[in-house]
């Protein structure tokens, strides 16, 4: 008998001893993930401050729609910001995503609502644009490109990188809030290991 409970508590501890590693590991990872987040999101920050990008005092939803409308380019649904970047400077993801949308807003104007697909690749003599090389304007030989083209690459390219900042941050916040949830988790895991181990030895009754 004596045998029997001495194997009993080499297995209790066993166990007891498993769950305080799951506890450490838990923790490590819990405070890996928020510190790996918190950095994430301070260089997110730090690098859109140092771009100096602040919205101008037309950002804004009402000002854009009435742009849109009267250059001709009609308005579809995600052409007209939702958001307010009037005299906004750009320091987080989600004032970067604000910020690109008046981009995008922009570039419809500017391209009369037309996008980069949508648009022809010359242009013919007469200054319309057209796909077909052989209906295209020569300049030296060579067909004449659409310029207009070129303003949707560069806003592309530009929007894409603040788009991004916003998708960085996200990640960032997305990691420290699981971070906190391996936290709470370890912490309940060396509530009951702890707890438990306490409650055995004092119900336990004492050897022969």
């Amino acid at each position: 008998m004596e045998l029997m409970k001495r194997r009993h508590m080499t297995r209790t501890k066993a166990l007891e001893i498993g769950g305080l590693l799951a506890v450490v590991v838990l923790l490590a990872f819990g405070v890996s993930s928020v510190v790996l987040g918190l950095n994430g999101m301070s260089t997110i920050h730090t690098s859109l401050k140092q771009q100096h990008i602040t919205g101008d005092a037309k950002m804004t939803p009402a000002q854009a729609k009435a742009s849109l409308i009267a250059s001709g380019a009609g308005i579809k649904d995600g052409d007209v910001p939702t958001c307010t970047a009037a005299g906004m400077a750009v320091t987080t993801g989600s004032d970067a995503r604000c910020f690109a949308s008046y981009m995008r807003s922009d570039s419809l104007e500017a391209t009369k609502g037309l996008t980069f697909s949508e648009m022809g690749m010359y242009l013919t003599p007469a200054g319309k644009p057209t796909s077909n090389v052989a209906e295209a304007a020569l300049k030296e030989g060579k067909p004449v490109t659409n310029a207009a083209r070129e303003i949707w690459v560069e806003e592309t390219a530009l929007s894409t990188a603040l788009n991004t900042s916003y998708m960085a941050e996200q990640t960032a916040t997305f990691g420290i809030v699981v971070g906190i949830a391996l936290l709470l988790t370890g912490l309940g895991f060396a509530a009951l290991t702890v707890g438990g181990g306490v409650f055995r030895k004092q119900s336990a009754p004492p050897l022969a």
